[in-house]
């Protein structure tokens, strides 16, 4: 009898085990909550997880709701509320994330304390819920910048910009911001068209080696003392084309080294005076280098380089002081104030982010040179709020 209750006993038992396992495998492990939270939602996924639960959502700081359908982008009422989206350049407010800002956030993530927080990337924990009658992040507990993706409250992304030197700006776009931006810019310090030849020699110097610079269109290395006007040296390229405004090389535009960069002579030459495209032939002694008969396209290392320098050109040469009104439209123009093509301009810029090394040539322009930096190297999300 006692033997026969063990084998039951062991039976029930091997029963018991098989399933226990069974409910494992159709179960699964249980998911740990730290690695729910590791990855933020975007904004699309934020807006359609409107369920009452705890999350971490991401995204760029578009404006402040003050309504249901009104999201406003300067004259800040207060610092109650953000509104996300997942491109800074947003308009849509069916496409924004409404976050409530709580009271021990508004000093440092409140838009009228904090206006240079357009444009930046955050990460903010909260509650998925209405806010505003529409999508939102309640109860935020916490709120934080994203690393590369903006900067803390009033903090630049290069420390090379002084404090509060884009104030102005704060809040504004189109017109309004670019108006902004030429007041911040304008009034610097000129060099002669001389003088540009020693800038270059430092603006443009090699970093692997000190004798030499690097050449802007084809990327080669070539000794600063080969500068001059002969087959083989490397000159002055002016990146917006003295034509294009018939500035010449006289203090000002002409020698304005944010658009002036060291270049071959042969591929100067073929470049000329052409506006900035996709497409065409092959250049020779430029890898990566496209020309047709009216436009040109460099290497792909370089075209947000020269989108934002021909950006700062239209910004800063407005017609006031001078000199012809620069202008970027969406055409090819041949020899007038305009230059173009704006739509691939812009294209360049998102496709080529602002590296260090044109941070490090900003700051040198600003600290050595001029005396104004460039805008679109410290906020590229200004681009888009102007074009």
């Amino acid at each position: 009898m006692t033997r026969m209750l063990g084998m039951r006993r062991r039976a029930l038992h091997a029963v018991l085990l098989s399933l226990l396992a069974t409910s494992l495998l159709l179960v699964g492990p249980r998911a740990d909550p730290a690695d729910a939270a590791a990855t933020p939602l975007t904004v699309a996924q934020a807006i359609g997880t409107q369920n009452g639960s705890t999350a971490t959502v991401r995204g760029y700081v578009v404006g402040q709701p003050t309504a249901t359908s009104t999201v406003v982008r300067s004259g800040f009422p207060n610092d109650y509320a953000l509104a996300l989206a997942d491109s800074p350049g947003t308009t849509a407010t069916g496409s924004m994330l409404y976050v409530q800002v709580p009271a021990a956030f508004r000093a440092s993530y409140g838009l009228r304390s904090n206006p240079s927080l357009l444009g930046k990337q955050l990460d903010v924990t909260g509650t998925l819920g209405a806010y505003f009658s529409r999508p939102g992040l309640t109860g935020g507990t916490v709120f934080t910048t994203v690393t590369g993706g903006g900067t803390d409250p009033g903090t630049p992304s290069d420390p090379g910009i002084p404090p509060g030197y884009y104030d102005a700006a704060a809040g504004k776009t189109g017109a309004a911001l670019a108006t902004a931006l030429h007041g911040i810019i304008d009034g610097n310090r000129t060099l002669t068209y001389a003088q540009v030849w020693d800038a270059l020699k430092v603006t443009d110097q090699d970093p692997a080696n000190s004798s030499n610079v690097i050449e802007f269109y084809s990327g080669r290395s070539v000794p600063k003392s080969s500068n001059g006007g002969s087959t083989g040296n490397w000159n002055r390229e002016h990146t917006w084309p003295q034509s294009h405004g018939n500035f010449g090389t006289s203090a000002g535009p002409g020698t304005d080294l944010h658009h002036l960069r060291p270049e071959d002579v042969t591929v100067n030459s073929t470049r000329g005076n052409k506006d900035f495209d996709n497409g065409g032939s092959p250049v020779a002694q430029c890898s990566g280098c496209f020309t047709d008969a009216d436009s040109f396209e460099p290497r792909d290392a370089v075209k947000g380089d020269v989108a934002r320098g021909l950006m700062y050109m239209a910004v800063r040469y407005e017609g006031g002081d001078g000199f012809a009104d620069l202008e970027l439209n969406n055409t090819t123009n041949g020899t007038t104030p305009y230059l173009g093509k704006i739509s691939v301009l812009l294209a360049w810029s998102a496709a080529d982010p602002v590296s260090n090394a044109e941070r490090a040539r900003n700051d040198l322009v600003y600290d050595d040179y001029q005396g104004n930096r460039n805008p679109f190297i410290d906020h590229p999300e200004y681009a888009e709020q102007i074009w």
